[in-house]
């Protein structure tokens, strides 16, 4: 089972002044910005996304480090060994080209997302 850290995603009430901290006191490149108004920046070989709250979202969004995004090759293994362990899913969707996603309680609340990786 292949595993690769996708993203950090950080939810901020200004993304414009949050990207603006990491590109000029951290050396952070902007990717992309969404319409929206979020932002996809690269720092240093990490991606991390900053957004405000998302209107669409259903599970609960909190400002600051929201979750950790993994990549997979095994998404259907990953979700049923997550909830024969009684995990907590959060939510299951399919986001930007048609890739599946699953959301689940971590240690502390936190926040964890596999994301299907798309077939070569």
């Amino acid at each position: 089972m292949a595993l690769a850290l996708n993203h950090l995603h950080l939810k901020t009430r200004d993304p414009d002044k949050t990207a603006k901290f990491y590109v000029e006191m951290l050396g952070a490149k902007i990717v992309s910005q969404s319409a929206k108004g979020g932002y996809r920046l690269d720092l240093h070989g990490l991606s991390l996304n900053v957004t405000k709250l998302n209107d669409d979202q259903k599970r609960e969004q909190m400002y600051g480090m929201e979750h950790l995004a993994i990549d997979t090759d095994e998404l259907d293994a990953l979700v049923d060994k997550l909830q024969g362990q009684g995990i907590r899913i959060l939510e299951q969707t399919t986001v930007g080209g048609g890739r599946r996603v699953c959301f689940f309680e971590g240690p502390d609340g936190v926040q964890l997302e596999f994301i299907e990786k798309k077939a070569l």
